[in-house]
């Protein structure tokens, strides 16, 4: 699939002034389907030089990624938060591709040698995995699980509700385990055979058995678009390497 882009011009309020900001229409992985508001594509902006100012921040307190998308979407109901993970990426890759080109340079170690090489892929065409099973009018997902025979009503998770779970993970001290799978199906389950209270489905999820858990967090992840983020490059040796495009203020930083 190729994102779709329109050239626009388009009026944003910074301050008390207002710009004229060219932009383009990026088409969501998502097509909207897990949105309220059925949104199915974004104004997104051009990297410019005040942006340059983010990337190039060594704040800790600064969240890179979001505070360039928060910039150069121009919608005016837009969180960065709601975003669901591949509609965040697509608008990632949009910003890289406009700015710096479509080339994505790896440093990788050749397997049988042991020495480094460079490898370099496109990114200015990604294919999407389209989500097997069809979401209801409001984003959900209705999930038989047979061990426990009950109707589980899913959704799937925003940017903003997988970092809420990587914070409350990383407070764990060393050597105690974090409740990383049970805290993220806590937040996946909307209701259990039409029960929605969140004591209740806390209480399930503990005694859940594995095999339902299992079933339950494919499922999810069938039900969810995804980017194809890794590729197989060809060693110097011949062997072949695996590599996967990772997110984060390194996507941008080798440019500067």
């Amino acid at each position: 699939m190729v994102f779709l882009f329109n050239m626009e011009d388009n009026t944003r309020q910074y301050g008390q002034q207002d710009f004229n900001l060219p932009h383009d229409v990026l088409a969501l992985p998502s097509n909207g389907l897990f949105y309220k508001n059925k949104r199915k594509s974004v104004k997104v902006g051009y990297l410019t030089a005040q942006d340059e100012n983010v990337l190039a921040s060594v704040n800790k307190d600064i969240n890179v990624i979001h505070t360039l998308v928060k910039n150069k979407v121009y919608e005016p109901d837009f969180r960065v938060e709601d975003l669901i993970e591949s509609d965040l990426e697509a608008i990632l890759i949009f910003l890289r591709n406009t700015s710096f080109g479509t080339e994505y340079n790896f440093t990788l170690k050749d397997p049988k040698t042991n020495k480094s090489f460079e490898k370099s892929i496109n990114l200015d065409r990604l294919d999407i995995t389209e989500p097997k099973i069809t979401p209801n009018n409001e984003g959900l997902f209705e999930i038989e699980l047979p061990k426990s025979n009950v109707k589980v009503l899913c959704k799937i998770l925003t940017v903003g509700e997988i970092e809420e779970l990587n914070k409350v993970a990383e407070k764990y001290p060393q050597g105690i385990v974090a409740p990383i799978v049970t805290n993220k199906l806590e937040k996946q389950i909307v209701s259990i055979d039409g029960n929605t209270d969140r004591e209740y489905i806390s209480k399930f999820v503990i005694n859940l058995p594995i095999s339902d858990s299992k079933l339950l967090r494919n499922t999810i992840s069938d039900c969810e678009p995804q980017l194809n983020l890794r590729h197989e490059v060809t060693a110097p040796s011949g062997e072949k390497v695996n590599v996967r495009i990772t997110f984060g203020a390194e996507f941008f930083r080798p440019f500067f």
